[in-house]
């Protein structure tokens, strides 16, 4: 398996980004036509370029002009002549399962990705016997909800061919492709007590030295993990152009943090690009009840309860006496 260290690329601050396209400064323009003034012309945009290789082993792609999560995964499938159904999701800067280095809604201009794609189908029989399974759900915003954590000592935790990274694909025979991770959580709290179900699972595909690896190691090696050094990042839009900006402060990654918690042991989901977008409404909100109105504007489908909104604003504007 290839290994890869950080490739480096410099795009000015404060470039305008059209469809992940940067304006390339100083481009000269033609001498002026005479007796008229000279018309601004087109520049010339490059588009920023990253490098991918799928997590098991492969060559080295590149891939660009990506707008969203959707595109990105097409733009990898194209390259290694795979479906983009294939791509579970992606990693930066290490081929491992790691839960912490998941790609969401940024990536870094350093940052390599790493695709990990359908391994091997699996079914596990699990009986409810409390209310909470142990599992926190995320997704990986193209239709495929997958486990992100699994609680120690919890009902999942003990059946040992559940695994971080692997995709929920069915629940009794129910495919729940295409749906969003709050929703299968949800579907998974309202399970009754005490009645078998079913889970069908799709692990990631597995590279020799990844085998038999349940959940993420804490080692790492030489080279992986790196945050890259600078701060622009290409920020990825469900709707609109992807556009190029200052990484967020460390108040604003503390934040996040806060309110990504605040999901889990609210919702048992985890989406770091979600909390993020709740930390930029609760900067701007007042009061509870203003971000209660402005979530509700765009996020009505996750129907926050009002004593969860209270504590993501207190979390992000008042951190002292929010969730520590």
């Amino acid at each position: 398996m290839q290994r890869v260290g950080r490739r480096g690329r410099q795009v000015r601050e404060g470039s305008p980004m059209e469809n992940g396209v940067g304006q390339e400064p100083g481009t000269p323009e033609p001498p002026a036509s005479e007796g008229s003034p000279a018309p601004r012309p087109p520049r010339a945009r490059p588009r920023l370029v990253f490098h991918t290789q799928l997590a098991h082993g492969s060559p080295t792609g590149r891939i660009e002009g990506f707008t969203n999560v959707k595109e990105l995964y097409a733009k990898i499938a194209e390259v290694f002549g795979i479906s983009p159904t294939e791509i579970l999701f992606c990693t930066l800067n290490t081929h491992k399962v790691d839960m912490q280095k998941l790609l969401g809604g940024q990536i870094g201009l350093e940052d390599f990705i790493f695709a990990h794609v359908r391994g091997e189908t699996k079914e596990v029989e699990v009986t409810k016997t409390e209310d909470a399974l142990g599992l926190t759900i995320t997704d990986n915003g193209a239709g495929y909800a997958f486990i992100k954590r699994i609680k120690e000592g919890s009902i999942i935790n003990r059946i040992q061919t559940v695994c971080v990274g692997d995709s929920i694909e069915a629940i009794n025979d129910h495919t729940i492709v295409g749906c969003r991770h709050y929703e299968v959580a949800r579907m998974l709290r309202e399970l009754p007590r005490a009645q078998p179900f079913t889970l069908r699972l799709v692990q990631p595909k597995k590279a020799f030295d990844m085998i038999g690896q349940r959940t993420r190691s804490s080692s790492k090696s030489p080279g992986e993990g790196r945050v890259a050094s600078g701060k622009e990042t290409l920020r990825l839009r469900a709707q609109g152009p992807a556009t190029l900006e200052e990484g967020p402060t460390p108040f604003e990654e503390e934040a996040a943090r806060r309110v990504d918690d605040l999901l889990e042991s609210y919702m048992g989901i985890r989406d770091s690009e979600l909390a993020s977008t709740m930390v930029e409404a609760a900067k701007e909100s007042p009061s509870t009840a203003q971000l209660a109105r402005g979530l509700d504007s765009v996020l009505g489908e996750f129907a926050f309860p009002q004593e969860f909104v209270a504590e993501v604003w207190a979390a992000v504007c008042h951190p002292k006496g929010g969730q520590q």
